[in-house]
Order: C-alpha cells, then sequence, then structure tokens
C-alpha cells in the first residue's frame, strides 16, 4: 500500500475540504472522494445536501465522487462504511483524510474502523482551534455558505449566510463553536483555490424538517 495515496471522507463542507486540501498540501495524491448519503432521501447523511449537487461540486474540483447509500442505524452504517472503503480502496491506497476537529468520540471511531480496515487514518484538522481553522480557510481562498443548522439554537436567516469572520464572531456570542463541530450547523463549499470555478446558487428554499431535532435546510433548487 501506498501511504500517499488517499481516499478523503467527503461531505461537501468546509471541514472535509479544507482537510482534503491541507492532505494534498501535505503530498497526499487524493485518488478519491467518498460520500455517503441517506437511502430514504438521497441527500448527504447530515450536511441534507443533494447528491446531485455534491457530484457536480466534485467536477468542478476535479477529483472523482463515490457516493454510496447508508442507513441511519448506527450499527448498520459501520458495516456499510467498512465495506464501501473497501471496494473503493482498490490495493495501493494506503490513507484516509477526515476532517473532525476535536471531538473524541469522532477520532476514537475513526482510528478503530481504519484500523480494523488497515489504512491510515490521516486528520489534517485535529486539535486545531476551530478560530485558527476558520482564519485558514479563509485565507486560502475558500468561500462556503451555511446549508442547515439547528432550529433550536440558529434560525433560518443563517442559511445562505457565508462564513466570514463576521459570522464567527456573531457564532462566539452564541456560544456556538464557529465549525460548528457538535452538529450545529453545515455548509456547502462553493469556491475555492481547488474549484475550476464556483458554484453559483440560482434558486433555493427554506425549509424544516424534524428528525432527532428541528433544523433548517437550504433545499437548493437550481445552481450553475
Amino acid at each position: 500500500m501506498d501511504k500517499l495515496k488517499a481516499i478523503a471522507s467527503w461531505s461537501g463542507g468546509k471541514d472535509s475540504c479544507l482537510a482534503c486540501y491541507k492532505a494534498m498540501q501535505q503530498g497526499y495524491d487524493v485518488k478519491l472522494l467518498l460520500n455517503f448519503v441517506s437511502r430514504e432521501s438521497k441527500r448527504g447523511c447530515f450536511h441534507g445536501i443533494e447528491g446531485r449537487l455534491l457530484k457536480f461540486q466534485a467536477d468542478l474540483i476535479g477529483i472523482p465522487l463515490a457516493q454510496k447509500e447508508v442507513s441511519p442505524d448506527m450499527q448498520k452504517y459501520e458495516e456499510e462504511f467498512k465495506t464501501a472503503v473497501t471496494e473503493l480502496r482498490g490495493k495501493n491506497i494506503g490513507s484516509m483524510v477526515f476532517g473532525d476537529i476535536y471531538l473524541l468520540e469522532h477520532e476514537s471511531w475513526i482510528e478503530r474502523v481504519c484500523a480494523d480496515l488497515n489504512i491510515n487514518a490521516l486528520e489534517p484538522l485535529w486539535n486545531n482551534s476551530p478560530e485558527n481553522i476558520i482564519d485558514e480557510f479563509l485565507k486560502a481562498g475558500f468561500k462556503s455558505i451555511i446549508v442547515s443548522c439547528k432550529a433550536d439554537i440558529m434560525g433560518k436567516q443563517f442559511l445562505g449566510r457565508y462564513i466570514d469572520q463576521e459570522l464567527v464572531e456573531e457564532l462566539k456570542k452564541r456560544d456556538i463553536c464557529p465549525c460548528g463541530e457538535k452538529g450545529e450547523f453545515h455548509t456547502l463549499v462553493v469556491d475555492g483555490p481547488i474549484f475550476k470555478r464556483p458554484i453559483k446558487i440560482v434558486e433555493a428554499e427554506s425549509v424544516i424538517k424534524e428528525s432527532f431535532w428541528k433544523h433548517w435546510f437550504l433545499d437548493i433548487k437550481k445552481y450553475t
């Protein structure tokens, strides 16, 4: 296995994007973006982004995207995750990139599962402060918008807003992690140094959905 050949776990949001970008800067050859979508909705499992939009985003980045449907059951998800990585990695890919920042339960799960798969878990953002991560993301030239947020702590007025220093300060005043690491909000990256051109959102609608929590989602209907 070549540890410098990698798969990147991909949500379409800022953290997975910056982690992938940093891995590339560190000399990793990212061969594939791996994205998981809900078997029921065909949307990103946590961000709620439509599968077709994520493929469009990957096309503009120029790295192939593999999408796998998964169930909401965590035990089944782990097996589906392992199966997907095993099928896609081939014989030469030795690393997988993740965008986790500080949640130990996430890192522990990734380390355990990757050990089972005999693949190196690469965490370029791990243990960096959320403020520094946002600063690095913006200075690199990336742009992202909020596409979902928890309704009990953030209103629909946050949907569609760009991540910038003004928003970071507003989130800190609300005692919300600037990176949304605890699932407070999720983003879609629409431009940056690895993009051929920006994604332009033409039409979108705010909708509210309820599962474990009420979430506002930006339902992006048209884009170019």
